[in-house]
C-alpha cells in the first residue's frame, strides 16, 4: 500500500468537507476522483500530498513515497529557459551528474590520476543509470506528443501562453515518473490529438495514476476505479465511469428504498410512542421504543446530483434552408496559412462539432462565420438567420454592475424568473448565487453566465467556443440536454469527445487550409478515421504501391451523401442506418457486460467461491462469442454506409 486514509476528518471553518472518510491507494491503480464543484476534489488532492493536515483520523504514507501533483496553478511559473531545458528538469539526478562529469572532466584535463579517471567512470555508470543518455530525446517525445512542434522546443518558456505552458509542466511531471501522478484537470489545455497521446502514454505509466476530470471519455479510457465524494464520505466504485455510472444508479435505489423503509418505522414508532407514553401501562414499552429511536443509525436520503431541464429552448424565427455559405475563404496570419480557399454549407437543422489540433483555425472559423473578423472569399448568411456568438471574450459584454438573474432577463428569452433560477442551477449557480453582482464573479463564473445567456437567447443560429470549460461532469450533462432540446442550428468548437458525441450529427475538421466535412456523428467518424488507417496501414505493408490522389484545390472537401441520389438508394441508406444504430446499442451493453464481467473475473473475491467463479467464467465466454458476430456485422454495415458517403 502506498498511501492510506483512515477515518478521516477535514473542516474549513465551520464548514465539514470529510467526515470520516476512508482510502487505501496502492501502486499501479487508475483512479478517477469525482464529485459535484464545490465537493472538495482538489482539497482532497492537497490532503494526499500532505500541503493540508486532517482534523480527525490518520494519513500515513510509505517509505520514500514520490508524489507529482499537476494542477492548473502551475503556469505561474517564470523562467527563461527553453521548453526543452524545463521539462529536462524532470531528471535532476541526471543534471546534477552532468555537471559533476563536466567538471571532473575539465579537472583531468589539468592533471589526471587513475583516482580521477575510476571516479570519471562510476559518475558515467550513475548517467546512465539515472537516464542521462534519454533524458533529451524523450523530453523531446513528450514535448512533442502534447501538440509542440520540433522547431518550438528551443523557444523560451516565456513566450508561451497560459495553455501551452500547462502542457510544459504537463510534459515534465510525467517524465519524472512519481509514485503518484495527480492530475487535476489534465486535458483542460490540450486538443483531441494531445488528449489521445497522453491517453496511451499513461496507460503504460508505471505508477499510480489519480485523476480529477470532466472528459467522460479520458476517465473510461484511463481508470479502472472511482472513487466519489458524496454526503462528506468517499464512496469506491470498481470499474470506469460508464461502470459508476450504472453502479451508482443501482446504489442510489437501493439506499432510497433503505431510507424509505426506515422512514416508514420511524414514523410508525413516533405514533405509538406519541399515543402511548402518557399510559401506565404501556409508558414502559414506550419508553422502549424511544430509547430504540435514539440508538437507531439513521439512513440519509440519497443527494441526486443530476437533474433534467425542463423546459424548451425556442428560436424567435425560423430561417431558411441555408443558415450559412462559405465560399472560397482564405485566411493568413503572417506566413501562417489557416485557409486555402475553403468552402462547405451549413444547413437548417445542422449540429456541427468542428474537431482538430490547436493552431488550424478552429475559433478563427467561428469569429469569421459570426463576422467578427474578415477574411478572402464570400460567407453568406441565409435567409432570416438570427446568429449567437459564445466565445471566452464574451463575458467582456457583461454589465458589471447587474446580479446574475437580472443578466439573464436582458437576453428576452420571455422565461420566467423560476424557468432561469433552474437554468442557473445547471450552470452550478444555486439559491441566492443568482443575486450575486457581476463584478464580483470569477472569471469562470462569468463565462458560465456568458454561456447560459447565449443558449436562452432566441437566435436560431449558435457558434460555441470550448463551451464546456469550467463545467463540471454533472453541468455538462445539462448542457447537453440544452443543445439536444433546442430547435434551431448550431456549430460548436470542444475537445470534450463524450459531449460533441452526444450533441453533433455532423463533424468538420480543418486539414491543410480546407474543410473536410463528414455526415455522421463523433463516433462514426472516429470508426471512420480508424478504418482509413488499417487500410493505409495494410496498402503500405503490400507490394502494390499506392497512388494518393489529391482534391482538386479550388474543391471542397466533403465526406457525405450525395444530395441527389434515387429514392430507393435513399431508402436502403435509411434502412441501414436504423440497423447500424441498433448494432451500436446492442454492441455498446455486450461490452458493458464483458467489462463488468472481467471486473467479477479480476476480483479475489471471485476466486474463493468455485460456483461464482463458474458462472462468472460461463457467462463471460458467452457474452465473447456474442460480440464477435454482432461486431462483424457492425463493422460491415459501416463500410456500406461509407459507400453512401
Amino acid at each position: 500500500m502506498l498511501l492510506s486514509l483512515n477515518n478521516i476528518t477535514f473542516e474549513f471553518g465551520a464548514r465539514k468537507i470529510l467526515d470520516e472518510a476512508s482510502w487505501h491507494i496502492y501502486a499501479n491503480e487508475r483512479i478517477g476522483l469525482i464529485g459535484p464543484n464545490g465537493t472538495g476534489k482538489s482539497t482532497l488532492l492537497k490532503i494526499l500530498i500532505g500541503e493540508y493536515s486532517v482534523s480527525g483520523g490518520s494519513v500515513n504514507r510509505s517509505k520514500n513515497l514520490s508524489i507529482g501533483y499537476f494542477h492548473q496553478d502551475l503556469q505561474s511559473l517564470e523562467t527563461n529557459d527553453s521548453i526543452h531545458q524545463v521539462a529536462m528538469g524532470a531528471f535532476e539526478r541526471a543534471l546534477q551528474i552532468q555537471q559533476d562529469i563536466r567538471l571532473l572532466e575539465e579537472d583531468i584535463e589539468k592533471a589526471s590520476t587513475d583516482e580521477k579517471l575510476h571516479k570519471l567512470a562510476d559518475l558515467y555508470h550513475d548517467f546512465e543509470v539515472a537516464g542521462g543518455y534519454e533524458m533529451e530525446y524523450k523530453s523531446a517525445e513528450v514535448l512533442e506528443g502534447l501538440g509542440f512542434a520540433t522547431k518550438d522546443l528551443t523557444r523560451s518558456f516565456k513566450e508561451f501562453s497560459g495553455g501551452w505552458r500547462m502542457r510544459v509542466i504537463l510534459a515534465k511531471m510525467i517524465l519524472q515518473k512519481p509514485d503518484i501522478l495527480l492530475l487535476d484537470e489534465p486535458t483542460n489545455h490540450l486538443d483531441l490529438p494531445s488528449i489521445e497521446w497522453i491517453e496511451k502514454y499513461l496507460l503504460n505509466y508505471q505508477g499510480t495514476v489519480i485523476i480529477v476530470s470532466h472528459d467522460r471519455y479520458f476517465l473510461d479510457r484511463m481508470v479502472t476505479k472511482i472513487v466519489e465524494i458524496s454526503q462528506q464520505t468517499l464512496i469506491h466504485y470498481g470499474g470506469n465511469y460508464s461502470f459508476y455510472e450504472q453502479e451508482k444508479e443501482v446504489r442510489t435505489e437501493f439506499q432510497l428504498r433503505e431510507y424509505e423503509n426506515q422512514k416508514e418505522y420511524i414514523a410508525q414508532q413516533e405514533r405509538f410512542i406519541e399515543r402511548f407514553r402518557a399510559k401506565a401501562t404501556k409508558a414502559k414499552q414506550a419508553q422502549s421504543a424511544i430509547k430504540k429511536l435514539d440508538r437507531l443509525d439513521r439512513i440519509e436520503a440519497p443527494v441526486s446530483e443530476t437533474s433534467k431541464i425542463n423546459f424548451s429552448f425556442q428560436a424567435a424565427v425560423t430561417p431558411g434552408k441555408i443558415i450559412s455559405t462559405i465560399h472560397q475563404i482564405s485566411k493568413h496570419y503572417g506566413d501562417i496559412e489557416i485557409f486555402n480557399k475553403a468552402e462547405a454549407e451549413i444547413m437548417r437543422g445542422d449540429k456541427i462539432a468542428l474537431i482538430g489540433a490547436n493552431g488550424r483555425g478552429k475559433s478563427t472559423l467561428l469569429r469569421l462565420i459570426a463576422g467578427t473578423e474578415t477574411c478572402e472569399g464570400e460567407i453568406k448568411p441565409g435567409h432570416n438567420v438570427e446568429p449567437s456568438f459564445y466565445a471566452q471574450h464574451q463575458m467582456e459584454a457583461l454589465d458589471l454592475n447587474d446580479d446574475i438573474l437580472d443578466e439573464l432577463k436582458l437576453c428576452g428569452s420571455g422565461k420566467t424568473e423560476p424557468e432561469l433560477r433552474e437554468l442557473m442551477g445547471c450552470f452550478l449557480f444555486r439559491g441566492d448565487d443568482v443575486f450575486k453582482k457581476i463584478r464580483v464573479l470569477s472569471g469562470g463564473e462569468k463565462a458560465r453566465v456568458a454561456l447560459a445567456k447565449t443558449i436562452i437567447s432566441k437566435a436560431n443560429f449558435l457558434l460555441l467556443d470550448e463551451p464546456t470549460n469550467h463545467l463540471d461532469i454533472s453541468s455538462v450533462n445539462m448542457l447537453i440536454q440544452a443543445l439536444n432540446k433546442y430547435e434551431g442550428t448550431f456549430i460548436l468548437v470542444s475537445h470534450d469527445r463524450y459531449f460533441i458525441s452526444q450533441t453533433a450529427n455532423r463533424i468538420w475538421e480543418i486539414e491543410d487550409g480546407k474543410l473536410i466535412c463528414f455526415e455522421g456523428n463523433y463516433d462514426e467518424w472516429e470508426l471512420f478515421k480508424r478504418t482509413k488507417a488499417e487500410k493505409l496501414k495494410a496498402a503500405e505493408q503490400s507490394e502494390t504501391p499506392v497512388v494518393s490522389v489529391k482534391p482538386k484545390q479550388e474543391e471542397p472537401v466533403i465526406i457525405s451523401a450525395p444530395k441527389n441520389v434515387s429514392k430507393e438508394r435513399s431508402k436502403e441508406e435509411k434502412k441501414l442506418r436504423t440497423r447500424f444504430e441498433k448494432l451500436e446499442q446492442e454492441l455498446n451493453t455486450l461490452q458493458q457486460e464483458q467489462t463488468r464481467l472481467e471486473l467479477l473475473l479480476a476480483s479475489p473475491d471471485t476466486y474463493a467461491q468455485a460456483d461464482l467463479f463458474k458462472s462468472t467464467e460461463s457467462a463471460y465466454q458467452q457474452i465473447i462469442q456474442k460480440i464477435g458476430p454482432v461486431q462483424s456485422e457492425y463493422e460491415s454495415l459501416f463500410e456500406q454506409l461509407m459507400s453512401f458517403e
